[in-house]
C-alpha cells in the first residue's frame, strides 16, 4: 500500500493515511469479519471517500448571515451533481452518498466481463437525462485492471459528460488500474482510501479485501456459524 509520505499523482486524491483509517481497513480486511462489521466499517471509510470527492467540485464564495448579526465569508458548490453507481458493488457507496446530499440523482450502469471475449460488456445504463450539464460522482469500490472503470467512463463520455466533470471514488486502487485510467483518461480525477501493492496472477489485489460486492451483500460463502443446521 502507498502511505502518506509517497508521492501520488494529482489526479489521483488518497485519503490521509491516518491511524484511524489504518484501524478501519484493518477491521474490513480480516477474512474473518462478520459482515455486520464489514459492512459498519466500510461504510464510514465510503463517508470520508465521498466527503473527499465532493471536495473535487468547483466551489465559489457565498456570504452568510450569522445568528448574532455578523457575516461569514463562506463557500458553496456551484455546479450540479449527481452520482452513478456501476452495479453490483456501487451500490454500497448510494446510501453514504444520499446521507450527506439527500435529494441528488443517482445513476445506475451494469457493466460484466464477457465470458468468451474476457472483455467489459455494458448490459445497462439509466442516467438523468441531463447527466451532460452535471459533475458526476462515480462509484465502484474496486479498480483492479481498469477496465470495468475505463467501460463505466466511457459510458459518461458517450452521454455528454466531460471527463473533467468525473470523479470515480472507489475504496480499493491497483496501481495497474490508476494507470490505465490515468493514460486513457486523463482529466477523470480519481478519489481512493488505499493503493494496492499490486495485482496478482489472477488479478486479484495484494494484500486485497475479496469479493466487495459479495462480502457487502452477504452473497459469499456463509460462516460455519451462520450455516443452516
Amino acid at each position: 500500500m502507498v502511505n502518506a509520505t509517497q508521492s501520488v499523482a494529482h489526479s489521483v486524491h488518497l485519503l490521509p493515511q491516518t491511524k484511524q483509517l489504518r484501524a478501519l481497513h484493518t477491521i474490513i480486511r480480516n477474512g474473518q469479519a462478520s459482515r455486520d462489521d464489514f459492512v459498519r466499517h466500510a461504510s464510514r471509510i465510503i463517508r470520508q471517500l465521498i466527503e473527499a470527492g465532493l471536495e473535487q467540485m468547483p466551489f465559489e464564495p457565498h456570504q452568510v448571515r450569522t445568528p448574532i448579526g455578523h457575516v461569514y465569508d463562506g463557500l458553496r458548490i456551484t455546479a450540479p451533481l449527481c452520482g452513478v453507481s456501476v452495479a453490483r458493488a456501487g451500490d454500497s457507496m448510494e446510501a453514504e452518498l444520499r446521507t450527506i446530499l439527500p435529494g441528488i440523482r443517482l445513476g445506475k450502469i451494469l457493466i460484466q466481463r464477457d465470458k468468451v471475449t474476457k472483455l467489459p460488456r455494458l448490459y445497462y445504463s439509466a442516467l438523468p437525462p441531463d447527466v451532460m450539464n452535471r459533475h458526476v460522482l462515480l462509484f465502484d469500490p474496486m479498480l483492479a485492471t481498469g477496465g470495468t472503470a475505463l467501460a463505466a467512463i466511457g459510458v459518461l463520455l458517450d452521454a455528454g459528460v466531460p471527463e473533467q466533470h468525473i470523479v470515480f471514488i472507489n475504496l480499493l486502487s491497483a496501481p495497474e488500474g490508476v494507470a490505465a485510467v490515468r493514460e486513457r483518461h486523463p482529466g477523470v480525477r480519481m478519489v481512493t482510501s488505499s493503493i494496492e501493492e499490486r495485482l496478482n496472477e489472477n488479478a486479484y489485489m495484494l494484500p486485497g479485501i475479496g469479493d466487495f460486492g459479495d462480502r457487502y451483500f452477504g452473497t459469499d460463502v456463509a460462516p460455519r456459524d451462520e450455516l443452516p443446521r
